[in-house]
């Protein structure tokens, strides 16, 4: 399988699926769905967050800490092989140990010769009902960072990642064409009626506004599925996992219930074009935002205070 390097236009999957209990199975399905990707086309492909297991954040159970492996690790070595032979770039989302009573929740970066790049450790930790990260996960501890793999220099960020402009704008900043943001989210039943419309709008339209401000392709890749590892209601998981260009138009969005391997087309030199017509990165008043490393500004700390 030849696969063009020089050209501008880059093919991506995004790999959209449900989990079960069993995580060699999940492993098995994902290897099939990131080769179907590459057999239609896609050089680099996204994995969703955590996708070897069910979301098992949903409680508080020590019992979950033997899901975790090393990152580079078993999983890495076997995608690293799909990866050499498919020529892709694989994005693997893992449970990550990193020592005895220490993990976090890392994303792996495998190029297309099958070469482990790096590791990206998520930086926002969340901690909300049936979201108990906190308990799982340290922060993450390596910054934002890109990798310039065979195709693109893209960045990686983590789900609750999402919702930060700095994460986006500070992995921007490194040379990133495309961000990726592997996901895992979805509406808790009881309250999907009434704030599930708005909830997923959110979700979308900041990560879209993500690829305005930085003229840069983002690709949202969640789970499907009703998963209730834990009991109870569980969470409905809305997939809607999409790529939208330096304009921030969608160019794919997959539906919010079925497994699908969704495949686009972006052009890098399309970031010049915007970043030329929208001149965010140059009119930046870097001089002015000392005070975005605070964590907030009381009356005190203002002028004629």
């Amino acid at each position: 399988m030849t696969r063009p390097s020089a050209s501008s236009v880059v093919t991506l999957g995004l790999i959209q699926m449900s989990c079960e209990k069993n995580l060699q199975h999940n492993l098995n399905k994902a290897i099939e769905r990131v080769k179907e990707a590459a057999q239609k086309g896609a050089q680099i492909v996204c994995l969703q967050e955590l996708f070897r297991s069910q979301y098992f954040c949903q409680s508080e159970d020590h019992s979950n800490f033997v899901l975790a492996e090393p990152v580079p690790g078993p999983t890495t070595e076997v995608l690293g092989e799909v990866a050499r032979q498919q020529q892709i770039v694989i994005i693997a989302p893992l449970f990550e140990k990193r020592a005895e009573g220490l993990y976090h929740n890392t994303a792996a970066v495998i190029d297309a010769d099958g070469a482990f790049l790096g590791k990206y450790r998520k930086m926002h930790v969340p901690d909300d009902p049936l979201y108990y990260e906190k308990f799982y996960f340290a922060p993450g501890d390596l910054g934002f960072h890109t990798w310039k793999t065979q195709y693109a220099r893209i960045g990686v960020l983590v789900c609750w990642d999402q919702w930060y402009p700095e994460a986006a704008r500070l992995t921007a900043l490194q040379g990133a064409q495309i961000l990726f943001y592997p996901t895992a989210i979805g509406w808790h039943p009881k309250e999907k009626k009434k704030f599930g419309k708005a909830q997923h709008e959110a979700w979308e339209i900041i990560q879209r506004s993500h690829a305005i401000a930085n003229g840069c392709y983002v690709a949202a890749i969640n789970r499907v599925g009703h998963e209730r590892p834990a009991g109870g209601d569980g969470i409905e998981f809305f997939g809607q996992s999409f790529v939208v260009d330096t304009t921030g138009q969608v160019l794919i969005r997959g539906s919010a219930d079925q497994e699908e391997v969704l495949i686009a087309q972006v052009d890098l030199a399309q970031l010049n074009i915007t970043r030329t017509h929208w001149p965010f990165l140059r009119d930046r008043r870097i001089e002015a935002y000392g005070d975005i490393s605070k964590r907030y500004l009381d009356d005190s700390s203002l002028p004629g205070s």
